[in-house]
């Protein structure tokens, strides 16, 4: 045995986490179905297109009212 070699360690959560996978093996395809629910979606980049170019440019200082009248 080497100096530098440890005895093998997991953490109370990692053996959670192990059990929880072996109680309950369809758990990864469920958090890949809840991911593709709301994050994998595929982009429209025409619409993108167009809601970029409808896009009202903000005024440099946005609190300063018009005061040109004065």
């Amino acid at each position: 045995m080497s100096i530098f070699q440890r005895k093998h360690y997991t953490s109370e959560v990692t053996d959670f986490l192990n059990d929880l996978k072996k109680q309950h093996p369809s758990l990864d395809a469920e958090q890949v179905a809840g991911r593709a629910l709301l994050w994998d979606k595929k982009i429209d980049r025409d619409a993108w297109e167009g809601y970029d170019a409808g896009e009202i440019k903000q005024k440099p200082y946005v609190y300063q009212t018009d005061n040109s009248g004065n």
